[in-house]
């Protein structure tokens, strides 16, 4: 089930605050436990906090510690972006966000505010992190001081920036537009947008988009003299009193702010008087201008007044005071509960929150982004620690992946070779591995050796081996690891750094053995591709399979993607698509795509099929229309080992996708293969899919 929301806008004071608040008053009269998360915040002052967060955890009353609810400031975003670090920030963002849904019913999260420059970088920014965290989005987008057309325009280009990454939006809002063109507004977004997409129009409201005394008093730096009960008071418009006060009391309107230079003894208190009157309207507060402060004759008749409200002093002059306050945008602070009050009023009044809350719950994420994937790898290796032994422990590649995993403590790690050997490694590269949390095993001078032995020994004597050939055997690293498989003394095994793809699995052949109704070890790789994971199969292990060793291999291959949360949609590839071609090859496929079919009716198959109409939408449809696998396949199958390794090398290659694996399918336990180039990030993948592998998958 989908446990979150992102709110999205693609510009400052939206009015996204408002779905936010009313929203949130929905989902918790729906759900015990709601969440709240802001991937990115603005940039705060030292020692305070942000007022969206501090605002929703006060009114709602969270159990959310502050820390939790953000995972970067903006000029952080700005910097490690610089630096070439945006996988780390999305990194971060998918941890915090997983922390708060694996303790909530349901988390609402709140994009950022495109408070300065750099506007487009940010909605960019926005698109990918609900990309990655997998979960649907609201567009919130302003009227206020549009045209019909650069309203459509925003729109048009914020839903299209989304559905070109596959992120799904359930509802588009126009906000703060006028009442009459309320229906004209729902009108325009319905023209463009699909019909499972809600639309809804909410109307500017004065009293929200005014600002209060206490916004006013922040931004000029202001002195509260009086009325400081009432800095909450909102402004409806505000007038400078530099006429005579017979003149200046018509000009007042409801909630009027006054700014007047401080010794304008007459228009303060005409104003004061106004505010009491029954023939007036109410002023909201006063301002004084230019530093000047009324006479202490004057202080002293105000201060006896029964009804003051807030008179602030400062020191711009009146034309830099009014300018400045026109350009004051009101925000919603935890303390304005009235403000607060409204604002979901006026949510509840103009969105139908009972069939949008229904959407949400039962949306479903489509396709897993590598990041979310590679989340969701170190998350079940750490749920349930297996032991995984290193064959070739004096390997660098392997120590420095070592002392990844063990800092993670995702592992328990055996490795084998000298202990000295592995200790001067460990010094030459300057690794500081803590010894105290890996085995170090050397086969030849292990308690387990002979026991090793004889029980290799007893495996195959049937085929001519004796005691000096077991313990030959027994001295090879492969050997020795594949036994403490057999043996129940580690979980799964990972080599290959410095051995044949030939000399890691023989040993799992002789005595790990094949599952039941398995004939076929396979390999898969999870290609990490920008914005998605696909599984690439067989391009490790078996060079020309036969229909019915395909056929096998692609029902294997989508086991493992169920097991690592993809929903296959399998395409057996060849070089015609449909029925169309005509040749061994194609044949073989078509009848290995037979084979799967019949044996499990319950994948989604499409072969024979060209890689270009499995993975490109409009090819898929213009060639194979109908289909439920073309333009979308996750599952590729290759009909030979030539084409498999050539291809997942040349995507990795060209593409800079991230190739995990190859993972081995097939045998009783997990024993994984590494190329001899690879890095240490492949030892780490490597390592974590043999863990999972080792819980039972």
């Amino acid at each position: 089930m989908n446990k979150g929301i992102y709110i999205a806008t693609l510009e400052s004071h939206s009015g996204k605050s408002m779905i936010s608040l009313g929203l949130m008053r929905t989902l918790l009269g729906k759900m015990v436990k709601v969440g709240y998360f802001r991937p990115i915040i603005n940039d705060v002052v030292e020692g305070e906090r942000d007022n969206h967060i501090d605002t929703v955890l006060s009114y709602f009353d969270l159990k959310i510690p502050y820390e939790d609810t953000f995972a970067f400031t903006r000029s952080e975003v700005i910097q490690k972006t610089n630096d070439g670090k945006s996988g780390e920030i999305i990194d971060t963002i998918i941890t915090k966000y997983k922390k708060l849904e694996d303790e909530f019913d349901f988390i609402l999260v709140e994009g950022s505010d495109f408070s300065g420059e750099g506007s487009v970088f940010e909605f960019d920014v926005n698109v990918v992190i609900a990309k990655n965290l997998g979960i649907p989005v609201i567009i919130v987008v302003s009227g206020q001081f549009k045209s019909w057309e650069e309203l459509l325009g925003n729109q048009q280009m914020a839903y299209r920036a989304f559905r070109d990454k596959e992120v799904q939006v359930i509802a588009m809002v126009s906000n703060k537009i006028q009442e009459d063109n309320l229906e004209s507004a729902a009108t325009n977004m319905r023209g463009f947008l699909p019909q499972e997409v809600d639309v809804f129009a909410i109307p500017l409201i004065d009293t929200l988009n005014n600002p209060t005394l206490k916004e006013i008093v922040k931004a000029l730096d202001g002195t509260v003299l009086f009325g400081h009960d009432f800095l909450d008071n909102q402004t409806g418009n505000f007038g400078v009193g530099a006429m005579q006060l017979r003149n200046y009391l018509t000009t007042l309107k409801n909630e009027s702010l006054v700014i007047t230079p401080g010794d304008r003894a007459d228009i303060i208190l005409g104003a004061l008087q106004a505010n009491i009157s029954s023939n007036y309207p109410r002023i909201s507060g006063i301002i004084l201008t230019g530093g000047l402060r009324p006479e202490e004759s004057i202080l002293k008749l105000i201060e006896g007044l029964s009804d003051i409200v807030p008179i602030i002093s400062v020191q711009e002059g009146t034309f830099v005071v009014t300018n400045k306050v026109g350009a004051i945008k009101s925000n919603i602070y935890a303390d304005s509960i009235q403000k607060i009050q409204t604002t979901i009023s006026i949510f509840e009044r103009y969105v139908s929150f009972d069939p949008l809350v229904e959407k949400l719950t039962n949306y479903k994420p489509q396709g897993r982004t590598p990041r979310m994937f590679q989340y969701d790898l170190v998350k079940r290796a750490r749920q349930s620690k297996k032991h995984i032994v290193l064959p070739e422990g004096t390997d660098e590649r392997i120590l420095a992946a070592a002392k990844r995993l063990i800092d993670m403590d995702l592992v328990e790690l055996t490795l084998l070779g000298g202990f000295d050997t592995i200790q001067k490694t460990v010094a030459k590269i300057a690794l500081d591995l803590d010894f105290s949390k890996v085995n170090i095993i050397d086969p030849v001078n292990s308690p387990n050796f002979q026991d090793y032995a004889e029980t290799f020994y007893e495996l195959r004597k049937h085929k001519g081996v004796n005691m000096d050939m077991a313990k030959d055997r027994m001295s090879d690293v492969s050997y020795y690891g594949t036994m403490m498989i057999y043996k129940g003394h580690a979980d799964g095994m990972v080599s290959g750094a410095a051995h044949t793809t030939q000399h890691t699995i023989l040993p799992a052949l002789q005595f790990i053995k094949t599952k039941p109704n398995v004939s076929v070890v396979s390999s898969v790789f999870f290609m990490c591709l920008e914005d998605r994971v696909s599984v690439f199969g067989d391009c490790a292990i078996n060079p020309n399979p036969t229909a019915e060793e395909l056929a096998e291999i692609t029902i294997s291959s989508a086991e493992s993607a169920s097991a690592f949360g993809i929903d296959p949609k399998i395409a057996m590839l060849s070089y015609s698509s449909g029925t169309s071609g005509k040749g061994e090859d194609v044949d073989r496929v078509r009848e290995a795509t037979a084979i799967v079919k019949e044996r499990r009716p319950d994948l989604k198959i499409e072969g024979p099929i060209q890689y270009d109409a499995a993975v490109d939408i409009s090819v898929g449809k213009s060639k194979l229309p109908g289909s439920e696998v073309a333009g979308q396949a996750n599952v590729l199958i290759f009909p030979d080992l030539n084409t498999g390794n050539n291809t997942y090398k040349a995507v990795q290659r060209e593409t800079g996708a991230l190739a995990i694996g190859p993972m081995l399918q097939g045998l009783n336990k997990p024993v994984n293969d590494l190329s001899r180039g690879c890095t240490v990030a492949d030892v780490y993948n490597t390592v974590i899919l043999t863990a999972i592998q080792a819980q039972g998958i």
